[in-house]
């Protein structure tokens, strides 16, 4: 069995949404994450995603979500984030289909509504078997123009394991790549702190994790593991090439998911 997800994060400077719509044994669902709370609801009810926008219109017993939200030009990848990794099997195949880009429109959960305009979007997508059994993983739009993503788990790879990681850091319209197949070294990473070096670059993240929301998660095709994630924390971010500091950048949106240290 396996599964196949898609991660669209929405935020504006005080309020961030994600929908999570996946398909897995063979059923359709969708989990919306709010700064507050996090929900589930079978099937996909009247709720469409594209790369162009999203409509949400689904409820149950506890709460009615709709909204309507468009988005503007997508920031893809100049190429696979699994880099050579694409073309093996792999327990979970990780992608990014745009690291940021503009919104406009609004959310209404239980009729309160949050207008999105001028906001900022991420999406990613998972599909596979199960999520790594150990992983760390970090996104953050900063309003100014940068956004970074850092995932680092305990992948199996034909018949042994190894510490991976994939990291793109997007700023002022250049896309930099650190990952295991280009020679990333992960020199600290824990619930707070994550260090990578990579030729002349090095790349600080800290996180202040709060208090984050339990989500399900595919285990073997079935969506029967519990992880948890914090939607909006805060982080400070600090990139450096060849020790000259290129940015020194905080936010409280940061996205963050810890499943052990590594």
């Amino acid at each position: 069995m396996k599964f196949d997800g898609y991660y669209f994060k929405h935020q504006n400077e005080k309020n961030t949404i994600a929908f999570i719509p996946g398909i897995a044994d063979g059923c359709r669902f969708i989990q919306v994450v709010t700064d507050d709370k996090a929900y589930w609801f079978d099937g996909f009810g009247k709720c469409r995603f594209s790369d162009k926008g999203a409509i949400i219109d689904i409820q149950n017993d506890e709460v009615c979500i709709k909204g309507q939200i468009r988005y503007g030009k997508l920031t893809p990848l100049k190429y696979d984030i699994m880099g050579p990794f694409k073309y093996f099997p792999m327990e979970c195949r990780h992608g990014i289909i745009s690291m940021r880009h503009k919104l406009c429109g609004w959310v209404s959960i239980n009729g309160k509504t949050t207008d999105f305009s001028s906001g900022l979007g991420y999406i990613e997508k998972d599909s596979g078997v199960s999520f790594p059994k150990s992983y760390l993983w970090m996104q953050c739009n900063f309003m100014r123009n940068c956004s970074v993503s850092v995932s680092v788990a305990d992948i199996p790879f034909m018949g042994l394991r190894f510490k991976g990681c994939i990291c793109v850091v997007y700023y002022k319209g250049r896309e930099y790549r650190l990952a295991t197949y280009l020679g990333v070294r992960v020199l600290c990473c824990n619930s707070e702190r994550v260090v990578l070096k990579q030729g002349r670059y090095v790349l600080v993240v800290n996180v202040s994790p709060q208090k984050g929301h339990r989500l399900p998660a595919p285990q073997n095709g079935k969506m029967s593991r519990i992880i948890t994630e914090c939607l909006a924390c805060p982080a400070r971010v600090r990139f450096f090439e060849k020790g000259r500091l290129l940015f020194d950048l905080r936010s409280d949106r940061a996205s963050f998911e810890v499943s052990t240290n590594l």
